[in-house]
């Protein structure tokens, strides 16, 4: 890791930049790709399938048969532990239904908004390295909480066809209504653009590698909206001299092991302390399995000495990280000073870990610095607010003049006159 003591404010936005990634020629490839998915349906997504994930496959669906022997095949522990984690997900997000309420606005004007579902939205369910059986439960359960009708999962098969058990166990959990073998850039395109056997959607959510998150954005200008922009995973963790190194460094090798572009920056008042950590951090690298890949993360990570914690939670509001562990002393202090983050994790017992799984908050957040101007995936994800406004004579007194001076001020006579019309009737019912 690289280390950095006390940067001057003048240098942090360099110090916070992410890695810069040539994508001209990730945006070819990937443009090719959604363009034969188009155009050649099913039989493209099949070709694909086996170029890259290497299996030839009879038929893209997921049958019930499938469902039913992964439900046998997943241990009862890790499916006390679905539904544990499911029950969480589903309590914290159905406190986010949206009550509209009517807001008289000037007499005779009534306003307000309704929420209403998403009916179509597709999940990219990543089955690489780790398949991420926990996505699916934060993606599907908040999308039936909110009343989708139509939710299509899509997650890469291994070489023998199949879908990983517990990805399968959680879609059934969560209530997932269509699920398909495909992976990569062709899933995105087949979800955008419909093919015979997978039904295009309206939104499509899910991280990927950089090839799946490249196909969301394109897709997006055109076809389908998107979650959010997302870059490699990442994590800061604040911490002074009474920070546990042991626990600071087990977050900061978790977020590491998701990928060799994922970064982990700690921010540190002590110096004694961010010696102590990055000393736990290489005893704790040896004993993991993902040691060589948690090792390529942190050559890309940083390590920064600063004066004090309002100096530390300064430079994490520039870095706008995704996930932002608190582990600091003043930690509630601190909290309250937050303003670009994803998901913040409070004292040192709340560890990232419990929020990618189990404490019931989402883990589909912005990276890239993009917690700037995004928040994670809610319940309002997966719903539109559609306003309606009802005006009686009385609103055509009220506000008729107004609407009609403002109308001819924007040289927009027509505009105007659908309000003449309506004050002249008024005037002759008077």
């Amino acid at each position: 890791m690289r280390i950095v003591r006390y940067p001057q404010r003048r240098d942090w936005s360099q110090l916070c930049a992410r890695p810069h990634l040539d994508n001209q020629e990730l945006s070819k490839i990937v443009g090719s790709v959604l363009a034969d998915v188009r155009e050649h349906g099913d039989e493209a997504v099949k070709r694909y399938e086996e170029r890259f994930d290497h299996v030839k496959l009879d038929t893209l669906t997921v049958s019930e048969e499938e469902i039913t022997e992964a439900l046998s095949l997943v241990g009862d522990p890790l499916l006390k532990a679905l539904h544990q984690a499911h029950d969480n997900i589903e309590r914290f997000h159905e406190a986010q239904r949206f009550e509209g309420h009517v807001v008289e606005t000037a007499a005779g004007v009534r306003c307000w908004q309704k929420g209403v579902a998403i009916e179509k939205v597709g999940l990219y369910i990543p089955g690489g390295t780790a398949p991420l059986f926990s996505t699916v439960l934060m993606l599907a359960t908040p999308a039936r909480i909110a009343g989708c009708k139509e939710i299509v999962l899509c997650t890469p098969p291994d070489k023998t066809g199949h879908v990983h058990p517990a990805i399968l166990a959680a879609a059934h959990i969560a209530g997932v209504n269509k699920i398909f073998k495909v992976g990569g850039v062709q899933a995105i395109g087949a979800m955008a653009y419909g093919t015979e056997s997978i039904p295009q959607v309206y939104k499509i959510f899910g991280p990927g590698n950089q090839y799946v998150m490249a196909a969301k954005q394109q897709v997006s200008i055109d076809t389908v909206a998107i979650d959010m922009p997302a870059g490699p995973s990442e994590v800061c963790v604040i911490v002074d001299e009474t920070s546990d190194s042991c626990f600071a460094a087990a977050d900061l090798l978790s977020q590491a092991e998701h990928g060799v572009d994922s970064q982990v920056v700690l921010i540190s008042t002590s110096e004694t302390k961010m010696k102590e950590i990055e000393e736990e951090t290489n005893r704790q690298l040896c004993a993991l399995p993902r040691k060589e890949i948690a090792e390529r993360s942190l050559a890309n990570s940083l390590f920064i000495l600063v004066n004090d914690t309002d100096e530390a939670i300064a430079l994490s509001n520039e870095y706008a990280p995704e996930h932002l562990i608190l582990a600091t002393a003043d930690y509630r202090a601190l909290a309250d000073k937050v303003v670009n983050a994803g998901s913040v994790f409070m004292g040192c017992w709340a560890c990232e870990s419990a929020g990618d799984y189990a404490s019931g908050t989402n883990h589909t957040l912005p990276t890239h610095g993009w917690a700037k101007s995004y928040s994670g995936v809610n319940l309002d994800s997966f719903i539109r607010k559609v306003t309606f406004q009802e005006l009686t004579t009385e609103g055509i007194d009220s506000i008729g003049e107004a609407v009609e001076q403002m109308a001819t001020a924007e040289s927009l006579d027509a505009h105007s006159r659908a309000m003449t019309y309506r004050i002249a009737q008024r005037k002759e019912e008077q």
